[in-house]
C-alpha cells in the first residue's frame, strides 16, 4: 500500500470536514463579498436556527424561551439526529443507506426478544448493535460488487421489515422497562427546580462528538471522506476504497440500530414496524445541513442543527396550537428554499472567485 501523509489525505478528500472550501485565492486576497457568501453557505444553517429561535421566542412568548422547553426540543430532535447521523455519514462517504428504518426495527426486535426471554440488558443491547453491523456489512459487500446502493438498501429494507415481523411474531414486545436508563430516564436533576436532561440527549451528544472527531481528526475518518469525494482517486493513491465503502455502511447501520434501541427505550416497547418517517426526517435534516449528495463534503454539527431546526419548528407551532401537519409543510418549504439559496450562493461564489483569479492573473501579466 502506498504511504500517504495526513495532508495528502485531507487534500484527497476535498471535503469540508471543517466547514468551508479551500478557495483558489487566499483568504487575504478573497473579496469581502465572496467571503460573506462563503460564510453564508457554510454557516448559514446556524444563522437560520438562531433566527427561528428568535422568531418563536417572540411569537410563542412566554412559553418557548425557557430551559424546560429547550430540553423538550433537544429530546424531540434526538431520534432524528441519530438517524440523520447515519444517513449523513453514509452520504459523506459515498453511500446512501435507505434501509435504516428496517435496521432499527430488527435491532429493536432482537433486543426485545432477548430481554423478554430472560437475557440481560447488556446482551440485548450488544445483539441489537451487532445487528446494525451485520446489516451494514451485507449492504456494503453487495454494493461493492457494482450494484446501485439505493436499490440494494431498498431491497434490504424490505427484507429487514419482514425479518422484524418474523422475530416479533407479528406482535410487539411490551414492558421493556429495563431500557429506561437510555430512554425516559433523566439525569442531572436539581430538586424541583430542574427535572434533568433526558438520556437520549446525552447519547446524541456522545455520538456527534465522537463522529466529528473521527471524521476530521483521524486517518481512517479522513480516508473515509476521501472515498466519498473520489473513490477512484483514493484507489490510485493505494488505499483500499472498497473497504471504506463497507465501513461507511457499517457506521450507518450501527447508528440506525442505536436509533432503534433508543426509540424502544423511549416507549418501553419493541415494534417490528419500519416507519418510513424515519428516513424522511433524517434526509430532510441532512439536506438542510447542506451535505452534498455526491459525497465527500459535509459536517456532522450542521446535521445536528438540521435535526434541531425540525424539532424547533414543530415545537413552536405546537405551542401556538397549530396543527402538526403544518410543521411538515413548513419544513418542506424551508428545505426547498435552502436548496435554491445554496445553488444561488454556490454559483455566485464560483463566478466571483473566477473573476478575482482572472484579475490577479491580468495584473501579473
Amino acid at each position: 500500500m502506498t504511504n500517504t501523509t495526513p495532508g495528502s489525505e485531507a487534500t484527497l478528500a476535498g471535503a469540508d470536514t471543517s466547514p468551508g472550501p479551500a478557495p483558489a485565492a487566499s483568504s487575504h486576497d478573497m473579496p469581502r463579498s465572496v467571503a460573506a457568501l462563503v460564510f453564508l453557505r457554510d454557516r448559514g444553517i446556524f444563522v437560520l436556527w438562531g433566527l427561528l429561535i428568535l422568531a418563536f421566542a417572540f411569537w410563542c412568548s412566554p412559553y418557548f424561551f425557557k430551559i424546560d422547553n429547550a430540553i423538550l426540543i433537544a429530546n424531540a430532535a434526538a431520534l432524528t439526529a441519530l438517524f440523520a447521523a447515519g444517513v449523513g455519514i453514509g452520504i459523506m462517504t459515498g453511500v446512501l443507506d435507505l434501509s435504516l428504518p428496517g435496521t432499527a426495527a430488527v435491532a429493536s426486535c432482537v433486543c426485545g426478544w432477548l430481554l423478554t426471554n430472560g437475557h440481560g440488558v447488556t446482551v440485548g443491547l450488544v445483539a441489537g448493535l451487532a445487528t446494525g453491523v451485520a446489516v451494514g456489512v451485507v449492504n456494503g459487500l453487495i454494493t461493492i460488487r457494482g450494484f446501485n446502493p439505493i436499490i440494494v438498501t431498498i431491497g434490504t429494507l424490505s427484507v429487514l421489515s419482514g425479518l422484524a415481523a418474523v422475530i416479533a411474531g407479528g406482535y410487539t414486545f411490551p414492558g421493556l422497562t429495563q431500557l429506561e436508563f437510555m430512554g425516559t430516564h433523566r439525569y442531572l436533576a436539581f430538586g424541583d427546580s430542574f427535572s434533568g436532561i433526558p438520556a437520549p440527549v446525552f447519547i446524541v451528544a456522545v455520538v456527534f462528538v465522537v463522529g466529528t472527531v473521527f471524521l476530521t481528526r483521524t486517518r481512517e475518518g479522513i480516508r473515509l471522506m476521501a472515498v466519498g469525494a473520489n473513490a477512484e482517486a483514493v484507489r490510485r493513491a493505494g488505499i483500499h476504497s472498497d473497504r471504506y465503502k463497507v465501513l461507511g455502511f457499517v457506521i450507518s447501520g450501527v447508528l440506525g440500530a442505536l436509533g432503534g434501541l433508543v426509540s424502544t427505550a423511549n416507549v418501553t416497547e419493541a415494534n417490528p414496524n419500519a416507519s418510513p418517517a424515519i428516513i424522511f426526517n433524517a434526509l430532510t435534516a441532512v439536506a438542510l445541513a447542506g451535505v452534498a449528495l455526491t459525497g465527500g463534503r459535509g459536517s456532522l454539527p450542521r446535521v445536528l442543527v438540521g435535526a434541531l431546526i425540525l424539532a424547533t419548528i414543530s415545537n413552536g407551532l405546537t405551542i401556538r396550537g397549530i396543527q402538526p401537519y403544518w410543521a411538515t409543510v413548513c419544513t418542506g418549504a424551508l428545505l426547498l428554499g435552502s436548496l435554491a439559496l445554496e445553488r444561488v450562493i454556490q454559483t455566485a461564489v464560483s463566478e466571483r472567485l473566477m473573476a478575482a483569479n482572472l484579475s490577479v492573473h491580468q495584473k501579473k501579466v
